[in-house]
């Protein structure tokens, strides 16, 4: 596979579709598209001509898987001033929305979880402790995330 000037690793490509289909839950053609535009590594981005070429689907199956990968923020267009033409590349932020995601379902499980340790009020000083470890855990992740992304970012 090669279009656009982009050389692709076959092996790493389906190594890449598997790994985001299964961590995004994309359908196997929005995995295969953004699999593919990992290896844009100059970010010039191909059009939707091209992706309708590459992956030999049809305008609207490539439409749609766009569409989806738009929605999610997982690519963004990308529009050259002297081309009428939209191109898809990644977008660069999809690290700190993927994380942010997972921080934000951390902060609703200590929520939860912390509503419902005051509702047990159990007086098991092992479940407490427990409780105690997982939420600490749970913390220390998030902060290490947040850490990580104001790193990544630039963002100090």
């Amino acid at each position: 596979m090669a279009s656009n000037n982009i050389n692709i690793d076959e092996n790493i490509f389906r190594d890449l579709q598997r790994f985001y289909g299964s961590i995004f839950n994309l359908p196997p053609l929005a995995a295969k598209i953004y699999a593919y535009l990992k290896f844009d590594f100059e970010k010039k981005g191909l059009t939707f001509e091209d992706l309708v070429e590459v992956f030999s689907a049809s305008k609207s199956s490539v439409s749609e898987n766009i569409n989806l990968l738009l929605k999610h923020n997982l690519i963004e267009n990308s529009e050259s001033y002297n081309e009428r033409k939209r191109h898809f590349i990644i977008n660069g932020d999809y690290v700190k929305i993927r994380f942010q995601e997972i921080v934000e379902k951390m902060e609703s499980e200590i929520d939860i979880l912390d509503r419902l340790h005051s509702y047990r009020n159990s007086p098991d000083e092992s479940l407490n402790e427990k409780y105690s470890i997982y939420r600490l855990l749970l913390t220390k992740n998030i902060e290490n995330i947040q850490d990580s992304l104001k790193k990544l970012y630039n963002e100090e």
